[in-house]
């Protein structure tokens, strides 16, 4: 087992990941030792129940089937959520157990966060993208039509258990999506001012193949190396008034790609890796990096095997960029390479993205 810890200023609130390949049959037991078998209830991806119910073991009475697809993290199955709670009695020392991907996790943190303004929570992340990313960090968060995330918190969770064996029954589409924030942090790793270098770019390159393949040992160390990363910022910057900004690099491009197939064509991964396409080129027309940085990234991109997505009408990105929380009166925000593993934020206006866009 490999435990990591998130230490928040505020001791109460820091709290410990657990990364192991243990039988999943074990984990209810340690989930319940973990809140000292209070009471809770089980908001658990509809796929997951599927596969995992029966092994799983809780009681059919404390659970929330939420079905799958970023378009369920929405203000009508957050009422339910808390309807439910309420209706099981949860009391502000009990709990509420996310189990699934980033949507499950998503909306039941934020849920946690306003009942009874805030009740235990435990993460258990079953797919890359969530065991990696979203898990960790405290952001909790529903969409509107108005954009993503855009009704959200800063809450972060008891404990996070995270175990690889979910991992085995991901399809490839899921696992990519995952992948595209492990890229992510391959390309901020100097940003984030980790204690101890983790060289994630040389060993994405190395071992893609094993990666690909699902194979249990390595993507326990690659959750391990990005969480590492992903803990030296929020440590630093739990709440985004500076360092955390850098998690965004792709989201800018990439929540718009989302936002426009309306959460249903392309996962979250995809459109952070053609979100980190349009940063390159960004970047390059500001001469923040060099044309062999560029290819550099784009190699490893192509290793993990990614297609260009469609393309938009120009008037309709800058418009939902234009909406985005990270955006002011006046200009777009962007967060873009400025050499190997390294990043800054950097301003646009309208007219500038325009320009690039016709390019």
């Amino acid at each position: 087992m490999i435990n990591l810890s998130v230490n928040i200023k505020e001791k109460e609130r820091s709290y410990p990941i657990y990364i192991n390949n243990i039988d999943i049959n074990n984990l209810k037991s340690a989930i319940l030792n973990e809140i000292n078998n209070k009471n809770y209830i089980v908001i658990i991806s509809q796929k997951v129940y599927k596969l995992y119910g029966k092994i799983l073991d809780f009681p059919k009475e404390k659970i929330f089937i939420l079905k799958d697809g970023e378009q369920e993290k929405n203000e009508k199955n957050y009422i339910k959520i808390l309807n439910f709670a309420l209706s099981k009695n949860l009391k502000r020392e009990d709990a509420i157990i996310a189990i699934g991907g980033g949507v499950v996790g998503d909306i039941a943190g934020f849920a946690a966060s306003t009942y009874m303004r805030g009740i235990n929570f435990i993460q258990v992340p079953t797919t890359l993208l969530a065991a990696t990313d979203s898990s960790v960090g405290g952001k909790v968060a529903i969409n509107s039509k108005f954009g993503k995330n855009l009704i959200g918190a800063f809450y972060q969770p008891k404990a996070v258990f995270i175990n690889v064996n979910f991992l085995k029954t991901l399809d490839e589409k899921q696992l990519k999506s995952g992948l595209g924030e492990v890229l992510k942090y391959g390309f901020i790793e100097k940003s984030c001012r980790p204690e101890f270098e983790a060289h994630l770019i040389n060993f994405l390159t190395e071992h893609h193949q094993k990666i690909l393949l699902k194979d249990i040992l390595t993507l326990k160390e690659l959750i391990k190396m990005c969480l590492e990363l992903k803990i030296a910022v929020v440590e630093k910057d739990e709440k985004e008034n500076k360092l955390r900004k850098i998690l965004n690099y792709g989201h800018t491009y990439g929540h718009v790609v989302e936002n426009l197939t309306k959460y249903k064509k392309y996962t979250h991964g995809q459109c952070v890796i053609e979100g980190i396409e349009f940063a390159l080129k960004l970047a390059l027309y500001k001469n923040t990096i060099d044309k062999e940085y560029k290819f550099l990234c784009e190699d490893l991109i192509k290793k993990f095997e990614y297609s260009p997505l469609q393309t938009f009408d120009k008037a309709k990105i800058v418009k939902v960029m234009e909406s985005d929380k990270k955006a002011t009166d006046e200009y777009i925000n962007f967060i873009l390479p400025t050499g190997y593993a390294s990043v800054e934020e950097f301003q646009f206006t309208t007219d500038e993205i325009l320009k690039i866009l016709e390019n």
